[in-house]
């Protein structure tokens, strides 16, 4: 049985957590802050950290800090759980070494799917150790940057910026790829267009993902295009160059394979959505999917076009407008020009 220790301050959310876990058949170890926290990670060894960040004593950063001095703690993987969602918050725990950020409040669901891919993938990179320090000494390879964050460092600090305003070309169906990008700041939408004309928003990103995989091989065309939905920056490094990094790190490697994975994943999830859903239910996930991207609270306004909501949700503009004024009469959401806004956050999410 895998043991998580939780750090978490708050009495209610540390013992609800708790419990959920151990109903998952996890051994859960709980500290009420940074400093006792930390004392017992050291005493424990536990398989992973679930950690909160806004605590007394010692806050998140320092349990991550204090963890990675120690090489008796320092390869434990690290889960931050925070109510923080700024891209700068987020990259300053990622940063440190963390392995993941969740985002208060969170779906149980969401939790366990963490925890079980960061252990997974500490077994698998426990195993490529194991068999690295096995080799001879003249096979082995000095690794350069070794995770995904010094992956993400290394676009922020030699990749070439380039500023985007909303509604700007960043790339064009057909045009070679010859660049991967970070995003830094701002949303960009993949798109492509059917046979007939019409647009069809295959997915958004936010800051710190990545755009641009075709294909490792130079000059391989894009497949669909990116255009920015709100002002952006990006950083973008060639593709020889990042073949070069991949090559020497086996790590790195296999977190991107994981990410991309995941996109994956998201994309045949709104596929399945887009082809067998209703109508209601469609463009209820796709405004929850769009306050999810641009980082909004349900209190924000969302100021998003009606096209490219009609894009994501895979239906005709008329049916998108006719649906959002019969969710304003249901009291779920409220629309003010081109902006929405939540009023009915579990109503929306239960819509059929």
């Amino acid at each position: 049985m895998k043991t998580i220790l939780l750090i978490e301050d708050d009495v209610a959310l540390r013992e609800n957590t708790a419990e959920l876990l151990e109903l998952s058949d996890y051994n859960v170890i709980t500290a009420p802050n940074g400093k006792i926290g930390i004392i017992k990670a050291k005493e424990e060894k536990p398989d992973i950290v679930v950690c909160d960040i806004m605590m007394p004593e010692v806050d998140g950063y320092g349990v991550l800090e204090a963890l990675s001095h120690d090489k008796n703690t320092n390869q434990i993987p690290f889960i931050f759980l925070s109510a923080k969602t700024e891209h700068k918050e987020v990259r300053k725990g990622m940063d440190l070494g963390a392995d993941d950020y969740l985002t208060k409040p969170f779906e149980e669901e969401e939790l366990l799917s963490a925890i079980e891919s960061r252990l997974a993938k500490a077994q698998i990179i426990a195993s490529l150790l194991d068999e690295y320090n096995n080799q001879p000494k003249e096979d082995k390879k000095e690794d350069g940057l070794r995770n995904l964050h010094e992956l993400k460092n290394f676009f922020d600090d030699h990749g070439e910026i380039a500023e985007y305003k909303k509604g700007k070309i960043i790339y064009k169906e057909g045009e070679h790829s010859n660049k991967i990008y970070l995003i830094l700041k701002g949303v960009i939408k993949s798109h492509k267009m059917d046979e007939n004309g019409k647009e069809l928003i295959t997915a958004l990103y936010k800051a710190d993902d990545f755009l641009g995989f075709t294909s490792f091989t130079d000059n391989v065309p894009y497949q669909e295009s990116a255009t920015a939905v709100e002002d952006a920056q990006l950083a973008g490094i060639s593709k020889s160059n990042l073949k070069d990094i991949l090559d020497k790190s086996k790590n790195i490697s296999l977190e991107l394979m994981e990410l991309l994975t995941d996109n994956l994943s998201e994309i045949k999830d709104q596929l399945l959505q887009m082809a067998y859903s209703s109508v209601r239910k469609k463009t209820a996930q796709t405004i929850l999917q769009f306050a999810q991207v641009l980082n909004k609270k349900p209190e924000d306004n969302i100021k998003i076009s009606r096209n490219d909501l009609a894009s994501v949700a895979g239906i005709a503009t008329e049916s998108l407008i006719r649906t959002l004024s019969s969710f304003k009469k249901d009291g779920l959401i409220d629309i003010e020009g081109r902006n929405i806004k939540i009023l009915d956050l579990a109503g929306l999410q239960l819509v059929e």
